[in-house]
């Protein structure tokens, strides 16, 4: 037994007492599971990856093959990244682009990233002819911090996207942004201008783990951004709550699970602290550099000065205690971690991504973005100075493309549709890939081996391969090690 898998299985083992033991731990104890611990030991639970496997490829091709995709696509899925913030937290990867200041020059500032971003916009509609008639089923503008941005500047980037792409009456615009800069104001102005939904990443209520965070908001900011939000009408409230941070126990998680309950929150996005390295990964919003907490002198001088790590399994613990709360409560968990009341879920923009019967491209616009059909993927570029000179000299700014070949392109249909926790159809895989079969190998011996270990359950009669409990819980870790 090598030092890193002893201290794997002590971490592991480290639990709170007052909490019960995670189911899990059977499974990742039992040698042919090594592999699983390793990964979510080294890399986060709670990430969705799915790269392509062809390096190199050039981004003109994947926009030829996005192209040819939209020619006769369902609806899909937009995003504008607007990379502004007021401040950068401490697990934060992402490309984010400070600002603050006098008032005067912040307005210049956001105002620049809004052009920029319009600008990249028109060119991608040049460049991809199908582009502007595809129907779009949800546009997101994320960040960074758009809700940082002035109302005119909201304004002027919604109605763009509005005007030039295909949005419908089914179209649905969701916005994302800081509990503190979600003023009633930006509130009732986003309303107006059409938007039904609001993500917020408010990570945690409580103040101490916050402050630790580097978050420059309150719980209490928090809880006023929600019901401020329902009182004027929003048909859909997101939060994203983490687990796994500094300081963090099983008692401040329980109260965070309570406010969401007690606020009767719309969808809750639960996700463990993620400090692998997000462009290894090529996982969302790629990554620009390392988040303060990344750096293991930083980490280390947290735990002389007193501070703690939740253990791995007191990570499990928490993991259970928000998943069996919610669905206690009737949330219905689709994809995975992603909580809806019932009857309100999935996600439309996961679905559109990653049901089975969908997975229609992606495309964002922006600082780091990730968009992706079936034939291929591509990212902006990360470097805000690059980015610029990029979108300034009149080209769209996508920094690498990776491609799929054919057999991962089934491979990565699988491992999405495996994420929405709902059975693998064959006769849908069949459809789309004539002449292969989740019951035949490659598949076959994959999934008897997932089987035999009491991750998956085979239904060879009803054509349907399903997860069980335990499955769903290492979903992440099974598609990333094994298929």
């Amino acid at each position: 037994m090598t030092l890193a898998y002893e201290e794997a299985i002590g971490s592991l083992h480290g639990l709170d007492p007052a909490w019960p033991r995670p189911a899990v731990l059977d499974v990742l104890e039992a040698p042919e599971n090594r592999h699983l611990l390793d990964y979510v030991q080294e890399d986060p639970f709670g990430a969705h990856v799915f790269p392509g496997n062809v390096p190199g490829y050039a981004p003109a091709d994947f926009l030829r093959d996005l192209d040819a995709q939209l020619a006769s696509s369902a609806p899909i899925h937009l995003w504008s990244y607007i990379p502004t913030c007021a401040y950068r937290c401490r697990f934060c990867q992402y490309p984010v682009v400070l600002v603050k200041g006098k008032p005067e020059v912040t307005y210049e500032k956001a105002k620049h990233w809004v052009d920029l971003n319009i600008r990249e916009a028109r060119m991608w509609l040049d460049a991809v002819s199908n582009l502007a008639g595809a129907e779009v089923g949800e546009f997101n503008v994320f960040g960074g911090t758009p809700s940082l941005l002035p109302e005119p500047e909201i304004r002027r980037l919604l109605d763009f996207y509005r005007e030039e792409f295909g949005f419908t009456s089914d179209t649905t615009i969701r916005f994302e942004g800081d509990p503190s800069t979600f003023t009633p104001a930006k509130l009732e102005l986003l309303r107006d201008l059409g938007c039904t939904k609001l993500s917020s990443g408010v990570q945690s209520f409580d103040d101490h783990v916050l402050e630790l965070c580097g978050r420059e908001h309150s719980a209490r900011m928090c809880v006023d951004f929600v019901r401020n939000a329902q009182r004027l009408g929003f048909e859909w409230v997101s939060i994203d709550l983490m687990y796994g941070l500094l300081d963090q126990t099983l008692d401040s998680v329980r109260r965070d699970l309570d406010v969401v309950l007690e606020n009767e929150i719309t969808a809750v996005v639960c996700t463990k602290l993620h400090l692998a390295s997000y462009s290894d990964t090529r996982t969302g919003v790629t990554g620009e550099k390392p988040a303060a907490w990344q750096l293991p002198s930083y980490r280390d001088k947290l735990v002389r000065d007193g501070h703690r790590w939740p253990t791995l399994g007191e990570q499990y613990q928490m993991r259970e205690l928000l998943t069996d709360g919610l669905r206690a409560a009737n949330y219905t968990e689709h994809p995975t971690m992603y909580f809806a009341r019932d009857g309100l879920g999935p996600e439309k923009w996961k679905s559109i991504m990653v049901d089975q019967e969908k997975q229609e491209a992606e495309v964002a616009i922006g600082l780091g973005g990730s968009s992706s059909c079936r034939a291929s993927e591509a990212i902006t570029d990360v470097n805000s100075k690059r980015y610029i000179e990029t979108v300034e000299a009149g080209r769209i700014p996508l920094g690498s493309a990776t491609r799929f070949t054919p057999e991962a392109q089934e491979a990565r249909a699988a491992k999405m549709a495996l994420t929405t926790l709902q059975p693998l159809r064959d006769s849908l895989h069949a459809a789309r890939f004539p002449g292969r079969s989740l019951f035949a190998e490659p598949w076959l011996g994959k999934f008897r081996s997932l089987a035999d270990r009491g991750l998956v359950r085979l239904d060879s009669e009803a054509g349907k391969v399903e997860l069980t409990q335990t499955g769903e819980v290492l979903v992440e870790a099974i598609i990333t090690t094994e298929l």
